[in-house]
């Protein structure tokens, strides 16, 4: 009896033990490392693997590139499951390949999968930054210099980002890396959209955009316009956390939020309240009580007076009167590091196709996987089109007739 009952006792204790080296013995074969019980395959040129962070559909771990002997940073996303997170996965990596800038952050390799059929999660990596500027301003209080260095650097990338018709749109302090040097880097472009500035974009305003935090009001009152100064704005606001060390508008809600906002700004007057496009947006408004704009230098007390000018004209509750990131990087309180010709701005417009976008999660997949191809093709000196090994590269519209999923059928610009 007693030998039974430690043998059954026995047999479950070891039974985790097992579970354990069998999966150890799996990610050896598989060339995988755990990280907090998700598996990184990145093996042979990336080892040493350190958590650093995890979001909704993705971790990031730092890790030894055997290559050069320097850590960088890898994003394990896992999108296949959500087609939002697909077109969100895509659209980023399509934007930054695009990208080449001091601030933006860059991608330094794509880990491919053998297959299309065993393209599970996407890996991709990056620059190693040591932190962001949510978990600074968390543990210390910034001097006027840091100030002005950051919010120069983050005007800096936008000017890059925008002159690519590209609209960032969830700009805010955890998307802004930092190394101990005080170099920043814009990064998540998750949410980001093309917006040519020649074409319509009202009805992109349909989808959730930025943290509400640093959302700008034209966003939450469906705005008949839709321009890079809701970039801006944000700008506005992490300046403004910068200067106080917590969020200046910290909404619980959508209404909240906008009530936040008017209790700072004031009351808008009746020209500026015409770039409001939702009828019921618009009477709530002219509904509530007037309120005077409140002193910045009451809320920032020891704020240099020029921080404050350039806070005033990022905040400005009208997108077509708020300061455009041209004027922003010449304004005087940025004096010392605004130099226009160290200031660059894209070669060419992004292109990437909106279409492509609202397609099936099997498109989604098939592109991103010939993206990442692309990608190595380039680096190897490849024509451009064609994959390493000779083989052309597939548009969408081939994908999808392989796979008998519809493209344009159905598809819309709504996101």
């Amino acid at each position: 009896m007693f030998s039974d009952r430690l043998r059954r006792q026995t047999s479950l204790f070891c039974m985790p033990v097992f579970h354990f080296f069998n999966r150890f013995l799996t990610l050896l074969r598989m060339g995988g490392e755990l990280v907090r019980n998700q598996t990184f395959e990145v093996a042979p040129r990336y080892k040493d693997l350190i958590y650093i962070g995890e979001g909704a559909y993705g971790m990031v771990a730092s890790a030894l590139d055997t290559t050069n002997n320097s850590r960088v940073a890898i994003k394990k996303i896992s999108p296949f499951e959500h087609q939002t997170y697909c077109q969100r996965t895509l659209r980023e990596i399509r934007i930054l390949t695009s990208f080449h800038h001091e601030n933006i952050i860059a991608i330094i390799d794509f880990i491919r999968a053998p297959s299309l059929e065993a393209f599970k999660d996407v890996y991709i990596v990056q620059e190693l930054m040591e932190t962001d500027l949510y978990k600074l301003l968390k543990t210390q209080t910034l001097s006027n210099d840091h100030i002005c260095y950051f919010t120069y650097q983050i005007l800096r990338g936008l000017k890059y980002i925008h002159s690519a018709n590209v609209l960032h749109r969830d700009l805010k302090p955890s998307n802004l890396l930092l190394n101990t040097n005080c170099d920043l880097k814009i990064c998540d472009f998750g949410l980001a959209r093309v917006a040519d500035p020649t074409k319509d974009h009202a009805g992109l305003l349909t989808e959730y955009v930025a943290t509400r935090w640093y959302r700008a009001p034209e966003i939450m009152l469906s705005s008949k316009a839709y321009t890079n100064s809701i970039d801006t704005w944000s700008v506005g606001c992490i300046l403004a956390e910068m200067l106080g060390g917590r969020p200046l508008f910290p909404g619980k809600h959508y209404l909240n939020q906008l009530t936040l906002i008017l209790n700072i700004v004031g009351t808008p007057a009746s020209d500026d309240l015409d770039c409001i496009g939702n009828e019921k947006a618009l009477a709530y408004i002219q509904s509530l009580p007037g309120k005077l704009k409140v002193p910045w230098e009451s809320l920032f007390v020891s704020a240099n007076p020029q921080a404050l000018d350039l806070l005033d004209k990022l905040l400005t509750f009208n997108p077509t009167k708020r300061i455009t990131i041209e004027d922003a990087l010449a304004h005087p309180y940025l004096e010392q590091y605004y130099d226009p010709t160290d200031e660059p701005v894209a070669e060419r417009p992004v292109n990437v196709d909106l279409e492509s976008e609202t397609c099936s999660k099997e498109v989604l997949k098939e592109l991103m996987f010939q993206e990442m191809l692309n990608f190595h093709a380039a680096r190897s000196g490849a024509p451009s089109g064609w994959l390493t090994n000779g083989a052309l590269v597939f548009g969408v519209a081939d994908i999808s007739e392989r796979l008998r999923a519809p493209v344009f059928s159905g598809c819309s610009n709504s996101l």
